[in-house]
């Protein structure tokens, strides 16, 4: 189990580095399926092993490659605070087959826009304009982003990122990649603790799993990042939108 818990942080990791998620998007699904973990468990595991900057590694990368602005990250983290607290006390309420049907259609729907499949249909496409790390956004929108993403983070054991991302490009017009990098930033403050407390509370937590999976995801979360760089922002969104919907139909077949 040992070897098994450090190879999902691993493949965690390289997630994570690639997508900003935070690696919660295969490490809870990977718990209950592989190693017979509950949700809440899960949840919990995956959430306290991503309390330590353990996607520090890429995210100096991303920073050195100019798609970083720390100052947007820090906002989002404050929001991811004070959001996780509340998305964690709603979990620990919640029949888990009813949050497993909510996240796997919240993962749809993001993957879907994605994929922006109406824009194949028209004769000429709307080519994105790209963000510039470097400006500074509004702060209440930024916070806001973070609570969203920490409700979410709360409630499924997830870092965020699945909020995160979408948003910095929906709303703020950032480019994939800079909106990823700026999710893994956020994210390596331990901007999950309160929700850990109180899945710890309720009896959820086992500690050495989660450091298990966290010494994985320090290695995975580097290659990653290298990887993120490396790849065009058109393939980066398609990659991203097809990686959800493998998960979105897993967790929905998972608890139909």
């Amino acid at each position: 189990m040992t070897v098994g818990l450090l190879v999902l942080g691993i493949i965690a990791g390289v997630l994570s580095g690639l997508f900003g998620i935070g690696g919660g998007m295969v490490m809870v699904p990977s718990l209950i399926a592989f190693f017979g973990l509950s949700i809440l468990d899960a949840n919990a595991t995956s959430l306290a092993a991503m309390l330590l900057p353990v996607g520090i590694l890429g995210v100096i990368t991303y920073y050195k490659a100019g798609y970083i602005n720390i100052r947007n990250s820090l906002w989002i983290s404050a929001g991811l605070v004070i959001g996780s607290y509340f998305g964690a006390e709603c979990a620990v309420l919640v029949k888990e087959s009813i949050l497993a049907k909510f996240y796997a259609a919240l993962l749809f729907y993001i993957a879907f826009s994605y994929l922006d499949i109406p824009s194949y249909f028209k004769k000429e496409k709307q080519m994105p304009t790209p963000s510039d790390p470097s400006r500074h956004l509004n702060l209440w929108g930024l916070i806001a982003v973070g609570v969203a993403a920490g409700i979410i983070a709360g409630l499924f054991g997830k870092g965020g990122g699945i909020i995160i991302v979408p948003a910095m490009v929906k709303f703020f017009k950032y480019d994939a990649k800079a909106a990823a990098a700026t999710s893994l930033a956020a994210l390596q403050l331990p901007v999950g603790l309160p929700s850990v407390i109180v899945y710890a509370e309720n009896g959820h937590l086992n500690l050495l799993n989660a450091g298990l999976i966290a010494a994985g995801i320090v290695a995975g979360a580097f290659v990653g990042t290298k990887l993120a760089v490396k790849l065009p922002s058109s393939i980066f969104k398609k990659v991203y939108a097809i990686f959800l919907l493998i998960v979105a139909l897993y967790m929905a077949f998972k608890y139909a």
